[in-house]
């Protein structure tokens, strides 16, 4: 994913200004791709120097007034060509998995304070989230937009249910691990899990 993409994406959903774009990605985008506002003017300065974007002409121009973007053909053919290409999938990497891989080992003291506030994070994100659904996605809406739209929220909604499910799971594991006083991996007792893909 980039900026600019996303950029694209959201003034062909709706012609908006920098401010505008800017609380837009707050709300939604945001969510999976996120930006400064800084990093937004300097995309929007870009686009419109490739002749991807240009701004809407305004009956009176005065000084301080926002300008609004649309998009031009280029920049829909390159949002187009974007889309259409084969990209293939991010490793993942999260400092909390390897945490956990290391309490193996050293133990789990100080650790389940934090996995408890990952917890309440992505419980608040999955309750967020269902709002937005009930909001944004009523019965009886089933315009290809949309549904592409629910899908992306979908995604959201189901990575914070694992995490909140994964989470829980790892909670209740602690006790099991305890003070580091583990057999080392390989021993015969504890498997070695993983030890071919980390």
């Amino acid at each position: 994913m980039s900026l600019p993409h996303a950029i694209l994406t959201a003034l062909l959903e709706r012609p908006s200004s920098g401010l505008d774009l800017t609380r837009r990605f707050d709300r939604s985008i945001g969510y999976f791709w996120s930006a400064t506002h800084q990093q937004i003017y300097r995309e929007l300065g870009k686009l419109e120097s490739q002749g991807h974007i240009r701004a809407l002409p305004t009956q009176a121009p005065a000084r301080g007034q926002k300008k609004a973007y649309e998009v031009l053909p280029a920049g829909r053919a390159e949002l187009a060509r974007w889309t259409a290409a084969a990209q293939d999938p991010k490793p993942h990497r999260d400092a909390m998995l390897l945490r956990l891989r290391a309490a193996a080992v050293v133990g789990t003291a100080g650790l389940e304070a934090d996995l408890r506030r990952h917890l309440d994070l992505h419980r608040r994100q999955l309750a967020e989230y269902e709002e937005i659904e009930k909001r944004d996605f009523p019965p009886g809406d089933d315009s290809a937009q949309a549904r592409l739209q629910h899908l992306v929220l979908r995604a959201g909604i189901e990575l914070e249910t694992f995490w909140t499910q994964w989470l829980t799971e790892a909670i209740e594991e602690l006790p099991a691990v305890g003070d580091g006083t583990v057999p080392a991996v390989g021993d015969g007792t504890v498997p070695a899990v993983g030890d071919g893909t980390a």
